[in-house]
C-alpha cells in the first residue's frame, strides 16, 4: 500500500512539474503583461483628466482630492506588486532546474543548468520593469495632485482676500 502511495506521489509531483514547465512562463508573463497594459490605461487616463481639471470648480479640498487621487491606488498596488509576481516565476523556474537536474539521473550539464537559470531569471526582470514605470506615473501624479491642491488653496486665499 505504501509502494502505491509513494507510486502516485512521484506521477502527481511529475506532472505538476510538467504543468509548471508548460504554462509558468505563460501566465507570469502574461500577468505582467495584462498589468502593464492596465498601468499604461490609468496613466493616459490620468494625463488626459490632469490636462483639462478646472480646480476653480470644486467647492471643498476634499472634493478635489477624491477626483486627483482616482487611479493613483492601481498604481501604486501594481508598482509593489509586480516584482514579486516575477520572483515567484523565478522561483518557480530555479524549482524546475532543480527537478530536472534531479531526474536526469546525475548528468550534470553545466551550460544546460545557467541557461535555465537565466531564463527563469526574466520573469524577476519583466516585474521590475513594470515596476519601475508604474512608480514613475505614480510619484509624477503624486506631484500633481500637491500641486493642483495647491494652486485650490492659493485661489481660495485670494477669493477671500476680494470679499
Amino acid at each position: 500500500m505504501q509502494d502505491l502511495s509513494i507510486f502516485y506521489l512521484r506521477f502527481y509531483m511529475n506532472q505538476l512539474f510538467h504543468f509548471l514547465e508548460r504554462y509558468t512562463d505563460f501566465v507570469i508573463l502574461g500577468l505582467l503583461g495584462l498589468l502593464s497594459v492596465i498601468c499604461v490605461w490609468k496613466a493616459i487616463e490620468r494625463i488626459m483628466f490632469y490636462s483639462k481639471v478646472d480646480i476653480s470648480k470644486y467647492s471643498t479640498l476634499e472634493e478635489l482630492e477624491i477626483d486627483l487621487t482616482h487611479n493613483l491606488t492601481t498604481l501604486s498596488t501594481i508598482g509593489s506588486n509586480t516584482p514579486y509576481i516575477g520572483l515567484l516565476g523565478t522561483v518557480i523556474g530555479i524549482l524546475l532546474t532543480f527537478y530536472n537536474l534531479g531526474q536526469s539521473g546525475g548528468d550534470i550539464d553545466a551550460a544546460a543548468i545557467m541557461v535555465n537559470l537565466s531564463l527563469a531569471l526574466k520573469a524577476t526582470a519583466a516585474g521590475i520593469l513594470v515596476a519601475i514605470i508604474a512608480m514613475v506615473f505614480y510619484n509624477g501624479f503624486g506631484r500633481k495632485v500637491e500641486e493642483n491642491k495647491l494652486k485650490w488653496l492659493a485661489l481660495q486665499a485670494k477669493n477671500h482676500q476680494a470679499v
